[in-house]
């Protein structure tokens, strides 16, 4: 994983072999597996460098199919879907070792003017008074936060709280849990880079939100977690290195899966993105006694 905003931008920087076809490589890691949002958000640069300069992406949708491989690059093959004087389609294959092992379809648009109305960000305490996440891990012990520091210090993550412990309980939203994020350095300009930066982030607390009313921690060895799927929606342009609020909440969890939902505001207010990720909660005790 990216240990810097440095190596974060390193794995951003795909190698173009051929037409559409390109190359990224892998970061230095003790996971047994890639983290999906490096693999989404390597895509994301992928498609973007197949479309013209105007088009700006507003929407990917995509499956998580097998666990990459850390020790071997991944091949990223794009294919041109659809280029219309508005929208341009995409559909990426990232593979390894000759299987595909995940797949993303991007939508892109030039940019025009229309209606416009969003949710009001709600009340939440400034990043600066958000709890450091290192803290919270800092629970499990010395040797989490030396993996949190090794693997994650690329993203500055402060908790603001979740249902039942910094937000209040509600019967009608029973798994809500917020964030302060944003890359820990300072990114080029480029709209590309701030896109493929936030993907990245956005894979790694969301399927947590599912937890929230069980209890059980995203790391714990009860727990077989995977994602599945992710979908983005862009609303408008912003930067992935300055603070945005991760206003998470899961509206279902069953059949050993859980659906969660985020929508995504700057810190002045702007409702930028909306988040959504369906992914593996699998308790391992029913699993070995089934």
């Amino acid at each position: 994983m990216a240990g810097s905003a440095e190596e974060l931008v390193g794995l951003l920087e795909l190698e173009q072999l051929e037409v559409d076809l390109f190359r990224g490589g892998q970061a230095r890691t003790e996971r047994q597996r890639v983290f999906g949002g490096q693999v989404a958000a390597q895509a994301v640069v992928a498609a973007t460098r197949s479309v013209e300069g105007e088009f700006v992406l507003h929407s990917l949708h995509s499956y998580f199919l097998r666990p990459g491989d850390p020790a071997v690059p991944i091949v990223y093959d794009v294919e041109r879907i659809r280029d219309g004087r508005s929208f341009a389609t995409r559909r990426v294959s990232a593979r390894q070792h000759g299987r595909p092992i995940y797949y993303m379809t991007a939508n892109f648009q030039i940019p025009e003017p229309g209606l416009e109305h969003q949710d009001r960000m709600p009340d939440v305490v400034p990043p600066e008074q958000g709890m450091p996440l290192v803290e919270l891990v800092r629970r499990r012990g010395a040797g989490a936060v030396e993996h949190w520091e090794r693997e994650w210090s690329a993203l500055d993550v402060r908790h603001v709280g979740v249902t039942g412990m910094g937000l209040p309980d509600d019967p009608d939203h029973p798994a809500q849990a917020r964030l302060w994020i944003r890359v820990d350095g300072t990114l080029a300009d480029d709209p590309t880079v701030q896109a493929a930066a936030f993907t990245y982030a956005s894979d790694l607390t969301l399927l947590g939100a599912a937890l929230v009313p069980h209890g059980i921690d995203i790391a714990s060895p009860r727990l077989q977690p995977a994602s599945l799927d992710h979908t983005i929606w862009f609303h408008r342009p912003f930067r992935a290195d300055e603070w945005w609020l991760y206003d998470q909440f899961s509206p279902f969890a069953g059949g050993a899966r859980g659906l969660a939902l985020a929508r995504v505001f700057s810190q002045s207010g702007e409702l930028v993105a909306t988040v959504a990720q369906e992914g593996l909660i699998r308790l391992r005790e029913r699993r070995e006694q089934a």
